[in-house]
């Protein structure tokens, strides 16, 4: 929830402009209300949430797939960490929303991740493997490589912490292995992003690792400047 009009089109201005030569693709998910006005930008727009219901209805507050899509967004974020803590999202509700996504032609970008507790117990893969069973399960082999998957470590967004390679590399090849056993092929052709505070002075490293093929950057892309030095970086 960050930035008024006339800053979010004068930030994605700045950033079309930097990247002008980046062979890289890169995308924003402004502020829901700011999306048809951002669609002359030059960016791959997304939504940062939608609704699970494909219907319209009694569901205020809510914005549909569809609706989004009408907007102008190409892509949909589905559950991000702050949705699944703040709003009790669970993961078979990711599930809706990233099958109601697909069916809108949006591109779900479905967000996974553990705790802090839950990495110190060592629970990290079976949390990550249970956020995504459901979404699995739903969409299938069929079109699985249609959708794109963000770790985001809980306890790496906004704090100043950050994976380091290894163990960031470590869960992206478990969630390729994992993707895998539904299909190999697709497994393979599914974009998996970083999500724990991606910054110009660590993307190079990050993105560097064989099995992290983006990221979902927070903090960073608020900053024209060292948005563009990422997106160099997955250049």
């Amino acid at each position: 929830m960050h930035l008024r009009l006339d800053s979010a089109q004068a930030l994605v201005g700045e950033i079309a402009q930097a990247t002008a030569t980046c062979r890289a693709q890169w995308g924003v998910a402004p502020v829901g209300l700011h999306l048809a006005s951002l669609c002359d930008a030059g960016a791959f727009l997304g939504v940062q949430d939608l609704s699970d219901q494909r219907d319209d209805g009694a569901c205020t507050g809510e914005i549909s797939a569809q609706m989004a899509a009408d907007a102008g967004a190409q892509f949909a974020i589905i559950g991000h960490s702050e949705r699944r803590q703040r709003h009790g999202e669970s993961s078979d509700r990711v599930a809706l929303k990233a099958q109601a996504a697909l069916d809108a032609g949006l591109l779900p970008v479905v967000c996974v991740g553990e705790s802090l507790v839950e990495r110190q117990r060592g629970q990290e893969l079976a949390v990550v493997r249970a956020q995504l069973a459901p979404v699995l399960s739903m969409i299938g082999a069929g079109r699985l490589a249609e959708i794109v998957i963000a770790y985001e470590p809980v306890w790496a967004i906004g704090t100043g912490e950050t994976a380091s390679p290894e163990q960031a590399q470590a869960m992206h090849a478990a969630i390729r292995a994992e993707l895998a056993t539904v299909s190999e092929e697709a497994a393979q052709q599914v974009r998996l992003l970083y999500g724990g505070s991606m910054k110009p002075g660590n993307a190079q490293a990050l993105l560097s690792q064989i099995d992290i093929d983006g990221g979902l950057v927070g903090g960073a892309s608020l900053n024209a400047a060292d948005f563009a030095a990422i997106v160099a970086a997955a250049s």
